[in-house]
């Protein structure tokens, strides 16, 4: 069966229906999952054995049965786990139908169909007795239910119901308890994801700012997490102002309470400064004691050689509502306030108990000046680049006179702006210059002459960003805007940038690879049906695409040269045929050729370009700078995994790259020579 599904085309903005396969949804929720990444980490596997091991040891010390309950069992490793170890059944829970089969399927290959029953339903859906999905109630809990804030997948809610009606009072638990830790830092470059800086234009008649409104400055931004792959930090981008401390703990063997609360600490600041983020991240007890421990500490604070990389749980930055000025051995008092799904953080001064008390207020921060709801935390680092800016502002001073007239397509842009300081005469769209900016409300397809007052445009201009770009290529969309409102250019229009480049380089991943390589074998279990079911999903769709990564959160050195292998002159319209190129791109550095990274470069006038991607190779071992506030796209080869045996090196990797101007896309097709 086949069903159309409506999207909006990101590239040529196009309202489109597809005609998908009715699996279409699944197969995308598989070909992205992080299942691979949870089965290559050894560390948590590791972990969760021992600690499954020894819960299933102290019920036999007791002379009980053990009756295993394993919610969100995924490929169903760790109930397999809890047979090894002697358990006497083991109950799985699994709600998501494809995955509930396939560990079906690993069950019954690994030989524990008698020992294990695979439940396809939402936990809270379980029933327990003669005639339940569940015998009895069973005595030890096993979940692994955690993001990277802990609490972000339901985990608290699905506790609570397991502990009323699912398990024995007193059962083990496996993680026995969880912990959250915080450290408050001063960091100019986390604070700038988050609050518009001014910018500072050096024009003709002097040097204007541009601020943001005050609603802006005062706005708690929004309350979801910023998770990233904190390691990647360099030191030099932050500052600790306190020790690391214990927020708050969980202890998963006795009743949880999801209902919303709040937890209060007293720091003392190990240093002046401004207050700004709340770093956070948390460990796992497998067991009561504490000896088997799993834990997302950054570098920083767990100096450790044997360093476990992982994507499904990295490390949490929180946003002060506000920057507080903090002194050294003053003492502050930071609360974290949590509702089902979600942490916030606030900070006081330390004043009398009962006062503060007082203060605590558990509703969610809401974003009120709406910027937050427009720009990402990437966009508003990117907006506040002082480097970035400076090459737009060094363009558009070449080619704006006092005469202009300006159309900038962008989306939150702030070129307006910079275009009206330096000297154009009428600027459509932007901040607080109405009288000198018009926003025009308007696709480019449906712009009039009676939007632009009867006048032509000079000037045409954008970064181009645009908030429904996913991929680099997406961008492209500013060309057939430009298309779509040639009417309204004057003959000798100047548009910037003039045009953008695609380009490409061979790399190897320092781990980023594992996210797409199979396993094959898991401690021992054969997961083998997991692999090919991922296989089988990428194929369906995504393996042939290229997905979107930030590359600056993950290390890979390049193989090859940068190449440029397409050009896109926004001088001209779009053209009907396509674009296509085909060469072939040396290897010069030994490594496993894990796949092509592409990325988009603009060229804003003569002698200036932006990057998306490459900044800069850093040595001769290939290590690569990328820009922080753009994602670059990566296309992982399907035949590296194997040829990585091979002692002989490819020398070359051939290419074929094809764009579609008709629906904007880029077909490309790689082969290791």
């Amino acid at each position: 069966m086949k069903t159309f599904c409506g999207r909006a085309n990101p590239t040529t903005g196009a309202m489109e229906w597809l005609e998908e396969d009715e699996n279409y949804d699944y197969h995308q929720e598989i070909a992205r999952s992080r299942y691979a990444d949870m089965l290559h980490d050894k560390d948590r596997n590791v972990k969760y054995y021992q600690g499954i091991r020894a819960a299933v040891s102290r019920v036999k010390e007791r002379g009980e049965k053990a009756i295993v309950l394993d919610i969100g069992t995924g490929t169903g490793l760790l109930s397999m786990m809890a047979a090894s170890a002697g358990a006497d059944f083991c109950y799985a829970i699994e709600v998501f139908k494809p995955m509930a089969n396939a560990a079906v399927k690993i069950v019954e290959k690994n030989g524990f169909h008698d020992k294990i029953k695979v439940i396809n339903k939402h936990s809270t859906e379980v029933t327990v007795g003669p005639d339940g999905d569940m015998q009895c109630r069973a005595n030890i809990l096993i979940t692994e239910l955690f993001d990277t804030e802990l609490i972000g997948e339901g985990a608290l809610p699905t506790y609570e119901h397991a502990h009323k009606y699912l398990v024995q009072e007193g059962c083990e638990a496996v993680p026995h308890r969880a912990t959250v830790y915080v450290q408050l830092v001063e960091s100019k470059r986390m604070w700038s994801w988050n609050k518009l800086f001014p910018v500072h234009v050096e024009a003709d008649d002097g040097e204007k700012i541009i601020v943001s409104p005050s609603e802006m400055e005062n706005c708690p931004g929004v309350p979801s997490v910023c998770d990233i792959q904190l390691n990647q930090m360099p030191s030099s981008d932050f500052t600790i102002l306190s020790d690391v401390v214990t927020m708050f703990s969980v202890d998963f063997s006795k009743p949880v309470r999801s209902a919303s609360t709040y937890y209060k600490v007293q720091l003392e600041p190990v240093k002046s400064g401004k207050a700004q983020i709340v770093l956070s991240w948390w460990d796992i007890d497998m067991d009561p004691s504490g000896m088997i421990n799993c834990t997302m500490a950054p570098y920083w604070v767990k100096s450790t050689s044997a360093f476990q990389w992982r994507d499904h749980w990295m490390q949490c930055v929180y946003f002060l509502p506000n920057e507080e000025p903090v002194l050294q051995g003053e003492k502050v008092y930071l609360t974290a306030c949590r509702d089902e799904y979600s942490v916030w953080y606030k900070l006081q001064k330390a004043r009398g108990e009962e006062e503060n008390k007082a203060d605590v207020h558990v509703e969610s921060p809401v974003c009120r000046c709406q910027a937050h709801l427009l720009w990402n935390r990437p966009r508003f680092g990117e907006l506040n680049d002082e480097n970035r800016t400076r090459q737009y502002i060094t363009s558009l001073m070449k080619v704006l006179k006092t005469d202009s007239v300006c159309l900038c397509i962008s989306d939150g842009s702030l070129l307006p702006v910079l275009a009206h300081y330096l000297g154009a005469k009428q600027f459509f769209k932007a901040n607080h210059l109405e009288d000198k900016i018009k926003i025009i409300e308007a696709r480019p397809e449906s712009l009039t002459s009676s939007h632009l007052e009867d006048k032509k445009i000079s000037v045409l201009v954008g970064e181009p960003f645009f908030t429904t770009s996913l991929l680099p290529w997406h961008n492209l969309y500013f060309w057939y805007a430009r298309t779509a409102v040639t009417s309204h250019l004057t003959s000798n229009v100047t548009v910037l940038p003039q045009s953008a480049s695609l380009h490409m380089m061979i790399v190897e991943f320092q781990d980023l690879w594992r996210i797409r390589s199979p396993c094959g074998t898991c401690e021992g279990f054969d997961v083998q049906t997991m692999d090919d079911m991922i296989k089988n999903s990428l194929n369906f769709r995504e393996s042939k695409e290229a997905e979107p990564h930030p590359l600056w959160e993950y290390p890979c050195k390049s193989l090859s040269d940068p190449q440029e292998v397409l050009t896109f002159d926004f001088r001209k319209t779009v053209p009907q045929h396509c674009l296509s190129t085909e060469g072939s791109i040396n290897l010069l550095r030994k490594g496993k050729s894990h796949g092509a990274v592409l990325w988009m470069e603009y060229h804003l006038a003569a002698d200036i370009s932006i990057s998306t991607g490459l900044m800069q190779i850093s040595n001769e071992k290939g290590n690569c700078e990328w820009n922080p506030h753009c994602k670059q796209a990566v296309y992982f080869f399907s035949s590296v995994i194997e040829s990585e045996a091979v002692s002989g090196l490819p020398s070359a990797v051939t290419y074929a790259i094809n764009f579609n101007t008709k629906t904007g896309e880029i077909a490309m097709d790689f082969k290791l020579l």
